[in-house]
């Protein structure tokens, strides 16, 4: 996660990007998972599981719609 800090008056002025705090977090294509609290003080992250940092397969499930009808009649 990276901070920089800014002013805004008289100008706008960012400093140069810095660390803030580094790990290895959960990470989603187009979606966020990590929050700031309401008051700006704290991160929410999701850590990213010893099974995410090492998959080596994914699992493709195929049919799995036919399945559920077969496990769940409809009434």
């Amino acid at each position: 996660m990276m901070v920089v800090e800014i002013n805004t008056l008289p100008a706008f002025n960012a400093t140069r990007p810095r660390v803030l705090f580094a790990g290895t977090f959960a990470q989603s294509p187009g979606r966020y998972n990590h929050d700031v609290s309401p008051d700006g003080q704290r991160f929410v992250m999701l850590n990213a599981g010893e099974d995410e940092r090492t998959a080596t397969q994914i699992n493709v499930l195929l049919n799995w719609l036919e399945e559920l009808k077969q496990r769940v009649p409809v009434k």
